[in-house]
C-alpha cells in the first residue's frame, strides 16, 4: 500500500513538472511573437525597396487617366520630393504626390494638367524614395506612360562642369528645346522646355524617352527650378552644335557652366551721410563716370570709388550749403540724369583700421584702410623701426581703386618693427586728420614658408593668366602671373595653407578672363586647373615642383 501511494505521488510530482516545463515553453515563444522588427544581432536590411506593379501599368499608351497609383513591396517614405522629382516634360501646373510624411506601400499621383497628346511622359523620382526602416533608396524610379499609340526610346547622356569652380555644383537641370516652326532664342527667357534632365549629385546627365528630332541643349543652375532662364541669379550652359536624335546619343565635350555679366542698368543715387553719395547700378560698370551739374564752391574736392564686392559706386565729396545736387551718370551710351536730396547733417568720423594683426608674412605689403578717402600723407610725421630701434625708409602708395595706404619697405626674416604715425600725417577729404597711432608686428624665418615651382608647357604659345589662389573656398587671390610661351614660375614665401593653381586661356589678351553669353553665342574663356595642386597642403619649408601642360 505504502508503495502504490509513493508511486502516486512520485507520477503527480513528474506531471506538474511536465506542465511548469510547457507553460515555460509557450510563454517564452509567444513573448518571442510579441517582438516586433530585426532580432538583435541578425543582419541589417540593406535592400531597396522594389516596384511591384502599377494603375496604370508603367509604360501605358494612350494615356488619359488622372491618378496613378504606384506599389512597392514594403513601407517607403519620400525625401526631399520638391527637389528630386523631375517631370518630363514639364507640367504647367505641378502634380500632386501623396502621402507626404508617412509611411506607405503605395503613391498616389494626381495630374492636374491637360496632358500633351502623342507624347511619352517620365516621372523621375531619382532617389526620392527609400524604405521605411533602414532609408535604403531606390534610385532613379522613373513612372513612364504616353498619350499616344507608343513609347518614345531614344537617349542622349552627357556630362556637365563648372568655367570657374573646380567641382561642379550639384542640382543642375539639363533641357531640350524642340526646333520647330515656334522656336526662337527668347524662348529660354519665357517658356519651359520640352525635355528636363537633372544632374543632382553627380555631374553626367541622362535623357530618355526622347522623340525624333532636332534640339537646342541647355543647362540651367537656378535657385528657384523654374526651367526658365534668369540671367541675374542663374547659371547657364549651352551646346553650340544642334543635338540630333537618333544620331546624336552620346555628348562627348562637357557643357560649360557660367555666370552672364549682366547689362549695365542704373538704380539710384542715395546719400548716406553728409558728404557721401552712393550710386547703385548692375552690370558691367567699367566706364560708368558721374559728371556734377550743380554749381560748387571753388574749394569743391569729390573722389569716387567702387564699394568692394558690391554693385555700388561711392562718391565723397567736401560739403556744402545745397538742398540737392543734379548729377550726370555716364556708361557708355546710356546717360542718367539724377537728383539727390541732401538732408544729413554729420559727415563719418575717420576710421583707421591696419591690414596685419601681429604677423607681417614676407609676400604680403602692410596697409591702413580707412573708411573716408585720404588725400594728403605728410611722411615727415610718419616713422618706422626695427627692433633696434633704426630707422626703415618705406615708401606711400595710395591706392586708386579702395581707400587703403600701402607702406613698401625692405622687410627681413624674424624681425620687429614698429611704425609710429604722429597726429595730422593722415588728412581725409573732409579735412579730419588722425591721433596718434601706433602698430607694433614681427615676420617670421624663411624656413617658415613653402615654395612652388610650376613648370609649365605652354604647347600652342596661348596667351595665359597663371593664378595661385587660397582661402576658405580657394577663392583668395595670392599672385596672378601672365605668360605666352612655356617657362617656369617660382611662388616662393606661401604660409603653410592649401592652394589652388589654375590656368586661363586669354583669347582676346586682355589679361583678365571673360564669361560667355548665350544671345551671342559666346562661350567662357576656358580654365584649367591643375588636378595634383587644388586644394593641396603646403608645409613650413617644403618645395613642390610640378609639371603643367596647356594645350
Amino acid at each position: 500500500m505504502k508503495n502504490k501511494l509513493f508511486l502516486c505521488l512520485k507520477l503527480d510530482f513528474v506531471k506538474s513538472i511536465f506542465r511548469f516545463i510547457f507553460l515555460l515553453f509557450i510563454t517564452t515563444i509567444l513573448v518571442k511573437c510579441a517582438k516586433i522588427g530585426r532580432p538583435e544581432g541578425g543582419p541589417k536590411d540593406e535592400e531597396a525597396p522594389l516596384f511591384v506593379n502599377a494603375n496604370p501599368p508603367y509604360e501605358s499608351i494612350n494615356f488619359d487617366k488622372k491618378e496613378i497609383k504606384i506599389q512597392f513591396n514594403e513601407y517607403v517614405k519620400l525625401k526631399d520630393l520638391n527637389k528630386k522629382l523631375v517631370v518630363s516634360p514639364p507640367l504647367k501646373n505641378p502634380a500632386l504626390v501623396s502621402p507626404q510624411g508617412s509611411a506607405t506601400k503605395f503613391l498616389k499621383i494626381k495630374i492636374l494638367d491637360t496632358l500633351i497628346a502623342n507624347t511619352t511622359y517620365i516621372f523621375n523620382f531619382g532617389d526620392a524614395i527609400e524604405d521605411n526602416n533602414e532609408s535604403n533608396k531606390l534610385e532613379n524610379f522613373k513612372y513612364v506612360f504616353s498619350t499616344g499609340k507608343y513609347i518614345d526610346s531614344l537617349n542622349i547622356k552627357g556630362s556637365i562642369k563648372d568655367a570657374t569652380l573646380f567641382e561642379t555644383p550639384k542640382n543642375v537641370n539639363v533641357l531640350l528645346y524642340k526646333l520647330d516652326s515656334s522656336f526662337n532664342d527668347s524662348i529660354v527667357y519665357k517658356k519651359k522646355p520640352n525635355y528636363i534632365a537633372s544632374a543632382l549629385d553627380t555631374t553626367v546627365f541622362n535623357f530618355t524617352n526622347l522623340k525624333k528630332g532636332k534640339y537646342l541643349m541647355l543647362a540651367l543652375q537656378e535657385p528657384s527650378n523654374d526651367y526658365i532662364f534668369n540671367a541675374k541669379t542663374d547659371k547657364i550652359g549651352f551646346l553650340t552644335d544642334t543635338i540630333q536624335l537618333p544620331r546624336d546619343s552620346i555628348i562627348k565635350k562637357p557643357i560649360v557652366l557660367f555666370k552672364e555679366t549682366k547689362p549695365y542698368t542704373f538704380k539710384r543715387g542715395k546719400e548716406v551721410t553728409k558728404g557721401k553719395i552712393e550710386f547703385g547700378f548692375e552690370g558691367d560698370s567699367r566706364n560708368l563716370q558721374i559728371e556734377m551739374l550743380s554749381k560748387v564752391p571753388k574749394d569743391f574736392k569729390s573722389i569716387s570709388k567702387y564699394e568692394v564686392n558690391k554693385d555700388t559706386l561711392n562718391y565723397w565729396f567736401t560739403p556744402f550749403e545745397a538742398d540737392s545736387l543734379n548729377f550726370i551718370v555716364k556708361n557708355k551710351s546710356i546717360i542718367d540724369t539724377v537728383t539727390v536730396k541732401l538732408r544729413k547733417k554729420k559727415i563719418d568720423s575717420l576710421i583707421i583700421s591696419s591690414s596685419i594683426n601681429g604677423i607681417l608674412h614676407l609676400r604680403d605689403t602692410f596697409y591702413l584702410k580707412t573708411n573716408n578717402p585720404i588725400i594728403k600723407i605728410d611722411t615727415s610725421k610718419i616713422s618706422l623701426v626695427d627692433k633696434d630701434t633704426i630707422a626703415v625708409k618705406f615708401k606711400t602708395l595710395l591706392s586708386k581703386k579702395e581707400n587703403k595706404i600701402g607702406f613698401i619697405f625692405d622687410k627681413k626674416p624674424k624681425e620687429k618693427y614698429n611704425f609710429k604715425f604722429l597726429p595730422n600725417s593722415l588728412v581725409d577729404v573732409f579735412d579730419v586728420k588722425n591721433d596718434t597711432l601706433n602698430y607694433g608686428f614681427s615676420t617670421k624665418e624663411l624656413d617658415d614658408y613653402g615654395r612652388i615651382t610650376l613648370n609649365i608647357n605652354n604647347i600652342n604659345s596661348k596667351n595665359l593668366i597663371i593664378e595661385i589662389l587660397s582661402g576658405k573656398d580657394q577663392n583668395k587671390l595670392v599672385e596672378r602671373v601672365f605668360i605666352s610661351k612655356s617657362q617656369t614660375i617660382v611662388f616662393d614665401l606661401l604660409e603653410p595653407k592649401k592652394y589652388t593653381i589654375r590656368a586661363i586661356i586669354d583669347e582676346n589678351k586682355n589679361n583678365k578672363w571673360d564669361t560667355g553669353n548665350f544671345l551671342k553665342r559666346i562661350s567662357p574663356e576656358k580654365i584649367i586647373y591643375h588636378s595634383e595642386i587644388n586644394n593641396a597642403d603646403l608645409r613650413a619649408n617644403y618645395f613642390l615642383e610640378e609639371n603643367f601642360k596647356i594645350e
